[in-house]
């Protein structure tokens, strides 16, 4: 029998938050809205916390949990992948992340012709003896047009790509894809990966249409979100990527009904 060091006693009586693997690669089957499964590549990282009186923890017991469930990856399957991290890392507390791109067949808005969006998103899940904890955080592109701009301009106005990252926890089902549509929805235009020239005419002249400055992004975004009985907190923040200035405009609102 070969000795198993990691659950060897540890004099230092320190313990450790948080012990595990971090930057694995890995394909998940995610539940989808329309098509119902849909196939990606997550980076996740694995984590537990270990007691002061072990050396160490046991790495490959990680993977071993994971492979049981990378066919079926939503907020449910997350919390029993924690439950059985805890159990078979013998840890009063597990941790997950997985982050991946999520990816949506747009049709363009004038031509209609379909092309796949890519919106990075990530689960992210903890288990302790408080309960469980799940958040789900979705990072989309979207467009946004300077107000000032536009007014102050006799010719044009300046806009630039922005990215808006609305994170959730809720206590019924809510799509990733709800969220895109959230974001998409609250800034100037949406972005999307083809356009032909009548697309891209009909997509400038909607921006110039619709300015809005980094706040009004995230407190639109916030108000859809505060509508919603199923979301019991929300982080929502959005960084511009400015075109005329040599720094990004950025805002944040985090809240919720508990």
């Amino acid at each position: 029998m070969l000795r198993d060091i990691q659950s060897s006693k540890d004099g230092r009586n320190i313990a450790i938050d948080r012990v595990g693997i971090k930057g694995f690669t890995c394909p998940i089957v995610l539940k989808d809205k329309s098509k119902g499964t849909q196939h990606t590549v997550a980076k996740i990282n694995m984590s537990v916390k270990l007691p002061h009186e072990f050396k160490g923890t046991h790495m490959s017991r990680f993977l071993e949990v994971l492979n049981r469930h990378k066919d079926n990856i939503s907020n449910i399957a997350v919390s029993d992948i924690l439950e059985e991290m805890r159990d078979v890392l013998d840890s009063d507390e597990s941790h997950i992340e997985l982050t991946f791109p999520y990816f949506i067949e747009k049709e363009a808005p004038v031509s209609k012709i379909p092309s796949l969006m890519d919106y990075e998103c990530t689960f992210a899940g903890t288990c302790g003896k408080d309960g469980r904890d799940f958040i789900l955080t979705v990072r989309v592109p979207i467009q946004s047009l300077c107000p000032c701009s536009k007014e102050i301009s006799e010719r044009g106005a300046h806009n630039q790509r922005s990215i808006a990252a609305i994170s959730v926890r809720f206590n019924k089902v809510v799509w990733i894809e709800e969220l895109i549509a959230i974001a998409e929805s609250s800034g100037s235009s949406p972005i999307y990966s083809l356009l032909k020239r009548t697309d891209e005419k009909f997509v400038t002249e909607q921006a110039y249409d619709n300015p809005v400055f980094v706040e009004d992004i995230v407190r639109n975004i916030t108000e859809k979100l505060r509508s919603d009985e199923r979301i019991t907190w929300y982080e929502v923040s959005c960084e511009n990527m400015e075109s005329i200035h040599n720094h990004n405009a950025w805002a944040m609102i985090t809240g919720g009904k508990i």
